[in-house]
């Protein structure tokens, strides 16, 4: 069972559809899971391929404020963002990381997920996907979104022509988690 409210980090380089992800997060939580959600997002002047990041907080309650200081997840699929928001996770929080992008852990969390979401992108076709690799495997593996409703949002959101390889990666992801049994207790 998914504690709310969930205040999620997401975070990388710009080009890894981390504001998209963000999006379809919040969106799914909203319109199939009948949540609360509020998004902002930064990103910096070179806008492909500098830092960015974005905020979603998820909650069964009316949502007061677009910031939480302290963060239960963060999802860091770049080095240097991952260095910058881990300060913001709480002690309890969960981590998940793609391992290839964020090789030096600061700050070991207890509850660290390793999701190779670029190199699986690769093995579909597209390393562009990693961001839905990165759902699918939030969806499986935290619960904090459904499944089947993730898919759903995915094809209302993403370009047509895009939307056979988005759910390629949605399913890698969630097939991720159950291969490894990576679920959070």
């Amino acid at each position: 069972m998914v504690a709310y409210p969930q205040r999620i980090t997401l975070c990388g380089f710009g080009g890894q559809g981390i504001i998209l992800s963000a999006v379809i997060l919040g969106t799914t939580a909203v319109t199939k899971g009948n949540k609360y959600a509020v998004q902002t997002q930064s990103y910096g002047s070179e806008a492909r391929g500098g830092q960015c990041q974005a905020e979603l907080i998820i909650d069964e309650r009316a949502i007061n404020s677009p910031v939480a200081e302290k963060k239960n997840l963060l999802v860091a699929m770049f080095q240097t963002a991952y260095e910058k928001y881990i300060p913001t996770l709480e002690e309890d929080g969960v981590l998940v990381i793609d391992p290839g992008l964020v090789t030096n852990i600061t700050r070991p969390i207890k509850n660290t997920f390793e999701v190779p979401a670029t190199q699986i992108a690769v093995d579909i076709g597209n390393r562009m996907a990693a961001n839905m690799v990165m759902l699918g495997f939030l969806s499986e593996a935290l619960g904090i979104i459904g499944h089947q409703d993730l898919l759903d949002v995915v094809k209302d959101t993403v370009n047509p022509r895009f939307v056979e390889l988005n759910f390629k990666a949605v399913e890698a992801g969630a097939a991720y988690a159950k291969e490894h049994n990576l679920y959070y207790k």
